[in-house]
């Protein structure tokens, strides 16, 4: 039933993307104090907005706008994995640049570092505007139309309190005894995907080292043509343009690696979007696992209840170790305990039934969502990967122009 009904959510476009344009624009480096009173560096994002239907009937009004930093970004995505456990939320661009070849520089207020990580909070927003779930909060409406007094909207619905701790989720994760084997499996799948693309990432980092190297060497070239040309009457022509040829491929190589870098992030993307997947499958763990301890206990009460209606006592214990040494308590204590176990056991019946619909609930919900997110992924990353494989393609085609134009001049002299 719930798949239908997020299918026909699809189907019906009823996302805010639908109706609402976003954009991250610009990046903008600012000094202010902090909590602490000192004084810092940071970088604010211009976030804007334009009603949709205003773009459709061909007016063009001026965006709303407003600034938010990378922070507050962090704070909107905790929200939503505190309230939608099941959804397996987008991920945040890196706050520090990861897996980088060492000529690009690492500092987090480098401006192409920067104008990347624009690039990766414009994708977040896209990301969970187009989501049939997540785009029909209204904490995310707030995000993106209220500079002022969101932070509060935030706090005020108390999901930091609803937050599992991570202790927790570890306890359930080697305790739980029935997790469902399709979260077990996605889980490793989880494991095995963040391996890879990290493996990936690295090997993508070494070659670009090589690449620029080899590129840098052909100025060498470039060099000592045109330092030989200067010796030649007849070949100085060819020698000088071939070299100028070697200079402007040993330089094309600074921009090529800065389009590299864009796929990378979008193979980033997915590195980090295998820690969400993880997120669901600890949620499922947990719920699971305090169903077992609520059952445990109703069965631990029921027995108690059978125990001090009959006056068999199937287990050792302490109080039945009492009552052999000191007599059986008195008939009016013992209706007392049996009245008391009675409503104990009603109550952990009701806690059991409301754990059992929440572990059901997260189980479907957190399937639909996942199947979407295979969807996406496959589609996302088949694209990447085959635009690479294009952008290096191209790559090697300058390179045999290169070659060619040198050969020309050559042929001339």
């Amino acid at each position: 039933m719930l798949c239908d009904v997020t299918v026909q959510m699809v189907e019906e476009g009823s996302t805010l993307l639908h109706t609402m344009e976003i954009c991250v624009a610009e990046a903008e480096r600012r000094n202010g104090k902090n909590t602490v009173n000192m004084q810092e560096t940071f970088t604010v994002y211009l976030v804007e907005t334009r009603p949709m239907d205003a773009v459709a009937e061909g007016r063009n009004p001026a965006p709303d706008s407003l600034w938010r930093r990378y922070s507050e970004f962090e704070l909107l995505r905790n929200y939503l994995l505190v309230t939608h456990p099941y959804i397996v939320v987008p991920p945040l661009p890196e706050k520090r640049a990861e897996f980088v070849w060492h000529k690009l520089s690492a500092d987090n207020m480098d401006p192409d570092f920067v104008e990347r990580r624009r690039v990766g909070l414009e994708n977040f927003l896209l990301r969970v505007a187009s989501h049939p779930v997540l785009s029909k909060d209204k904490i995310l409406h707030h995000f993106l139309t209220e500079e002022h007094g969101w932070k509060e909207v935030v706090y005020e619905t108390g999901f930091q309190a609803k937050a599992d701790s991570r202790l927790r989720a570890l306890s359930a994760t080697f305790r739980v005894r029935n997790p469902d084997k399709r979260f077990m499996e996605m889980k490793h799948y989880s494991d095995e995907l963040q391996s890879h693309t990290s493996q990936l990432l690295r090997a993508r980092a070494r070659v670009a080292d090589r690449l620029y190297g080899v590129y840098k060497v052909h100025g060498n070239y470039g060099r000592v043509f045109s330092e030989w040309s200067a010796i030649e009457r007849e070949m100085g022509d060819g020698l000088q343009s071939a070299g100028h040829h070697m200079d402007a491929y040993a330089a094309s190589i600074d921009d090529i690696l800065e389009e590299e870098e864009h796929y990378a992030d979008q193979l980033k993307e997915y590195l980090f979007y295998a820690e969400a997947l993880r997120a669901v499958c600890r949620k499922h763990e947990l719920t699971q696992f305090e169903l077992e301890m609520a059952s445990q206990d109703l069965i631990s009460k029921k027995q108690q209840q059978e125990e001090l209606a009959t006056g068999i006592v199937r287990t050792f214990s302490f109080k039945g170790m009492t009552n052999k040494l000191f007599g059986q308590e008195a008939p009016e204590q013992r209706e007392a305990r049996l009245k008391l176990l009675e409503e104990l056991i009603a109550e952990g019946e009701e806690t059991v039934k409301e754990k059992m619909v929440e572990c059901e609930e997260h189980v479907e919900r957190a399937w639909v969502d996942m199947q979407r997110f295979k969807e996406q992924k496959d589609k996302d990353l088949r694209e990447a990967l085959i635009n690479y494989a294009v952008m290096q393609i191209s790559m090697c085609k300058k390179g045999i122009q290169m070659w060619s134009n040198a050969k020309e001049c050559f042929l001339k002299m």
